[in-house]
């Protein structure tokens, strides 16, 4: 097994042992044979080519002419998508992880955990990447270093994941066509692809963000430690609720200081901005050229809304990833409210600076982010 970014085994968590592990539980996906799997991966290849072309005519981000710094796209399975977030973890992580590790080892019978306490880590993070190894079906990559197996953009960092295994998955749990649920996913992925080539700043914002949010954690190793653990109980049947029957907090309500109130707060922003954005983009090229978008939409939005199990829910919460889906719904009202009144270019004026973002109340009321950067730009 190829070591994650040198020393897999050091700190916190056993990042190799994360991998390891996740790998071995995750399960194999749908059964489709050497040929199917060829030609899958053949039309996702092919359908994230045409995608490119879709969104750059729609969102009008990239002027025609000016070509950005491409990132590469790679159709992978399951484990690949393990590996490939492992790395984005640690990059993302290793700051916070390491104040961790000097707050342990000053304290009082913390330090005697060791390696061991890393393993246990990577193995309940293991678990975890298993479970949502299963569910992803693309993901455009922001932060992840280069890797042999796993290259990344040029100017560092980016790179579209596309999940074969569960997008067939959800192709059929849905009875809906093939070719035209691969371009639908392949329009949003893209669309987060776009984003990021064509606004320079954009990674390197959000880095910086992520970057002080963990930068202001103040919390103690082992409940971090504890909650993960939880999450990792509950997918052998341990429930996560606490004593009265409530969920457990998220690891976003968690870690929450005054001062990450605040950050987060403009991380939420800007998140609902980028997947609102995406699925107004889907759905604005989608009926051009998806024939049965309107089957897919409805589905797939039943889907997502009902989720799959009490299991599924109480990770979403746990994980916080029932935040994501409010994204979605808000970000794209507000992409849909900005551009009916201002149009397209109006609405890209989003991408100017970070100034330009709109804050977490502005998501809420379009009207208030139009009036502070039209008015003010246009006075």
């Amino acid at each position: 097994m190829t070591s994650i970014g040198g020393a897999g085994t050091s700190g916190m968590v056993d990042w190799n042992l994360a991998v390891a592990t996740a790998t071995r539980l995750v399960r194999p996906g749908p059964e489709v044979s050497r040929d199917e799997a060829r030609e899958v991966v053949a039309e996702l290849r092919k359908h994230a080519k045409a995608s490119e072309e879709h969104v750059r005519a729609y969102t009008r981000m990239i002027p025609e002419g000016t070509e950005p710094h491409d990132t590469p796209v790679l159709v992978v399975d399951r484990a690949g998508w393990i590996k490939a977030n492992v790395a984005g973890f640690r990059e993302l992580l290793t700051p916070l992880l390491g104040k961790m590790q000097d707050r342990r080892s000053t304290t009082p019978g913390n330090a005697v955990l060791g390696a061991v306490g890393g393993k246990v880590t990577g193995v309940e993070l293991g678990m975890l990447l298993s479970f949502l190894s299963s569910r992803i079906l693309g993901q455009y990559e922001t932060f992840a270093p280069a890797t042999r197996d796993f290259p990344a953009g040029a100017t560092g960092g980016g790179r579209l994941l596309l999940v074969a295994p569960n997008i067939v998955h959800v192709e059929r749990e849905l009875e809906v066509s093939p070719h035209d649920f691969r371009l639908w996913v392949c329009l949003h992925e893209e669309t987060h692809r776009t984003q990021f080539t064509a606004v320079p700043w954009l990674r390197d914002h959000l880095q910086g963000e992520i970057q002080s949010f963990l930068a202001a954690t103040d919390v103690d190793p082992g409940t971090v430690v504890e909650r993960l653990r939880e999450a990792a109980q509950t997918l052998v049947g341990g429930r996560p609720e606490g004593e009265e029957g409530e969920p457990a907090p998220s690891f976003v309500e968690l870690v929450q200081t005054p001062e990450q109130r605040e950050i987060l707060g403009r991380l939420t922003a800007v998140m609902s901005l980028l997947e609102g954005h995406a699925d107004y983009v889907m759905d604005g090229v989608g009926p051009q050229v998806v024939p049965s978008v309107a089957e897919i939409r409805e589905k797939f939005q039943q889907r997502r809304a009902r989720g799959a199990s009490r299991l599924d829910l109480a990770l979403r919460k746990l994980l916080g990833l029932d935040a994501k889906l409010r994204q979605y719904r808000d970000g794209e009202r507000f992409v849909r409210a900005v551009v009916d009144q201002v149009g397209m270019d109006g609405f890209n004026r989003v991408w100017t600076s970070p100034n330009t973002l709109p804050t977490k109340a502005e998501i809420a009321a379009p009207a208030d982010w139009i009036a502070r950067v039209h008015r003010k730009a246009d006075s």
